[in-house]
């Protein structure tokens, strides 16, 4: 006991290489994490741990109690600070990546290195709680090379060579755990809920809400992030009628739109030719399902309002796919109540009064026809000097006199609420809606890529005899929003317009996403069930599964071994490359003479050779192990010292 006391304390210190490959690794974990981190948090901690670098260079040592206390404490605080408590998917991983840096101020041994590298693994792991995509993953499981390097470079004895070699074996070693890891992955219970019991990273993302205001969207039309995707059964509909309903918003406060909960059912729909269509939506944290205008029912565990919006029966927080039947041809039937009435005409007092004075000149003007009211309306629009920007003027208390008789310039959630605002004061019922419209088809895959950058607000009025109708405003003062698609809008409608040749093939490698999503991160259970069915595994318990696991992994341990068996190895490997070192040794003029032991003849080379006395104590060393200190010499080892004696060139002879 006391021994191995002795022998931790008394630990060789760390080498330069392997302290700089776990920077390298905590550098890369703190690079992995910095997409869902503060900024200035992951900034911090880059700085702490350069600094640390720097002085390590400078004079080796463990930083002294006192600093790793306050860093300590330090980083609690601002943890707790920014999130408000040190519990949770990101406040965990911000204190993870926190307590790996400040790991690396006290390791000065190997024992420390090794620790820090296992330690860097689990961290680098945990961004997978925020991200599965095919990029995270890859960038996640390259992220272990340098891990794996860092652990290589503390075995004995080995020599320093420069950092792709390093990289090289780590990679090898990443490559021969795959099939164990296809394996695990066919083979492992799929669970119905995550382990940790956190839910996706993508809940709360989606970026359309219950509510919405003149500005809402600013950020969410510069969002490339997909939303949904779509695909059609026959040919999908013109771009004109790709509108995705989502939220129906009644109530106004002179400011924000909102929902209301309608009980009831949607009344009957007389319709064209119906469209058949399946969407998988992307996690949103939200119960709304998107659905092409206008759905005629409710797919599987969710139902419709009266208002044909549709609600899962909980939130969506995976994936979710889901079929549905909609007709982009319809008319409404039904008669408002007083009370639906009374709230498609609400308007707010105080706010608004010259918006309130027009539709009622309207209304005068035009009498009973609401038809012709509303085109009035359309007409304002599209000849009264208004533009489409994502970055208007702001406005004043009366948002939409501001924006009608003032600003002229907004987007979809301007146009859409003014013109709601105008119709009830022309005593026409009207709502807004909101969802997404648009998408870009990708051919290769048959499918509606749906971004969030797509989203979008119409509005709809209520006609006699013909109920609820579609009419979006922004169409017309920006046609190119409905026939190219907000791409096209977008471009037109900032200082700097993405490059067109980007966005052709962003969404082209879409597919890759697409089918990585269903191929992987969708791989549940049903799914399980369908591969290992036409192999005649019909039962898949976890018993099963657990036996099937544990018959792959022998046979890939077998096969290993028969490999490493097949592998013979060549007879006394370290005489080999000792008889070469004392040839290329003898052409410079060192000679070894008869009955010479290797320490001798090293050490009177290294006096021969003293510009590579280091290099040569160095391959003593090594080679006085590997005879003398070991009963079978270690195969690492062993690797090193051919390499080591491969890469030998002599220089000159001192005589």
């Amino acid at each position: 006991m006391r021994l191995s006391l002795f022998r931790h304390r008394h630990q060789a210190p760390l080498e330069r290489r392997p302290f700089d490959l776990l920077c390298i690794t905590v550098t890369v974990v703190l690079g992995v994490h910095a997409p869902h981190l503060p900024a200035w948090f992951t900034l911090a901690l880059a700085v702490m741990l350069g600094l640390r670098w720097w002085q390590r260079r400078q004079r080796p040592g463990r930083a002294p109690t006192y600093l790793k206390l306050s860093l300590l404490a330090l980083l609690t605080a601002a943890v707790i600070s920014h999130y408000s408590t040190i519990f949770g998917r990101e406040p965990g991983a911000a204190l993870v990546a926190g307590l790996l840096v400040l790991k690396v101020f006290e390791t000065e041994t190997p024992r420390d290195a090794r620790v820090g590298a296992a330690f860097s693994c689990f961290a680098l792991m945990t961004a997978l709680l925020f991200d599965q995509g095919m990029v995270a993953t890859v960038l996640v499981a390259l992220g272990l090379l340098p891990a794996l390097a860092t652990l290589r470079a503390l075995q004995p004895a080995r020599p320093a060579s420069s950092l792709p070699r390093e990289l090289l074996p780590a990679l090898k070693l990443l490559a021969a755990s795959l099939p164990m890891a296809l394996l695990a992955f066919i083979f492992v219970p799929r669970l119905s809920s995550p382990l940790w019991g956190a839910p996706n990273s993508t809940q709360g993302r989606t970026g359309l809400s219950a509510d919405m205001s003149p500005g809402d969207f600013a950020e969410l039309l510069l969002d490339d992030r997909p939303a949904m995707r779509v695909s059609f059964v026959g040919a999908p509909p013109p771009n004109q009628q790709r509108y995705f309903r989502a939220y129906v918003l009644s109530n106004y406060d002179g400011r924000t739109w909102n929902g209301s909960e309608r009980n009831g059912t949607p009344g009957a729909v007389e319709h064209g030719p119906i469209t058949q269509y399946t969407v998988t939506l992307e996690a949103t944290g939200q119960r709304v399902l998107p659905a092409l205008d206008v759905p005629l029912e409710a797919p599987t565990q969710a139902s419709m309002s009266a208002d044909r919006e549709m609600r899962a029966d909980r939130p969506v927080n995976d994936p979710l796919v889901y079929s549905l039947r909609s007709a982009s041809s319809y008319r409404l039937q039904g008669q408002l109540s007083e009370r639906e009435r009374r709230r498609a005409l609400q308007l707010p007092p105080g706010f608004d009064p010259q918006a309130r004075a027009l539709g009622q000149r309207w209304r005068a003007q035009y009498g009973a026809n609401e038809a012709a009211i509303a085109q009035a309306a359309m007409t304002l629009f599209h000849d009264g000097g208004f533009s489409y920007t994502l970055a208007p003027a702001p406005l004043g208390r009366n948002t939409v006199d501001d924006f009608l008789f003032g600003t002229h310039e907004g987007f979809c959630e301007h146009y859409a609420s003014s013109f709601v605002v105008l119709m009830r004061a022309a005593g026409i019922p009207a709502r807004v809606v909101t969802g997404y419209q648009g998408g870009y088809w990708n051919s290769m895959g048959n499918y509606l890529l749906v971004r969030q950058a797509d989203a979008h607000a119409w509005s709809e009025v209520w006609l006699p005899e013909r109920g609820w109708v579609r009419m979006d405003p922004t169409a017309a003062v920006r046609p190119e929003r409905v026939s190219q698609g907000s791409a096209a809008a977008n471009a037109k409608a900032t200082d700097w317009p993405p490059n067109q040749w980007w966005l052709s093939w962003r969404n082209r490698w879409d597919i890759v996403n697409q089918w990585w999503n269903q191929g992987v991160i969708g791989f549940d259970t049903m799914r399980q069930r369908g591969l290992l069915t036409p192999f005649g595994v019909n039962d898949t318990s976890v018993g099963m599964l657990g036996l099937l696991l544990a018959i792959g992994g022998s046979l890939f341990a077998v096969g290993g071994l028969l490999w490493a068996m097949w592998q013979r190895p060549e007879a006394d490997r370290a005489h080999t490359s000792m008889r070469m070192l004392e040839k290329r040794l003898a052409s410079a003029g060192v000679i070894r003479r008869h009955s010479e032991g290797p320490q001798h003849y090293f050490s009177r080379a290294a006096r021969a050779l003293p510009s590579q006395r280091e290099q040569l104590e160095h391959l003593m060393r090594t080679y006085l192990e590997l005879r003398y200190a070991h009963d079978e010499p270690p195969a690492d080892l062993l690797k090193n010292f051919r390499q080591a004696a491969r890469d030998f060139r002599p220089r000159r002879v001192v005589k």
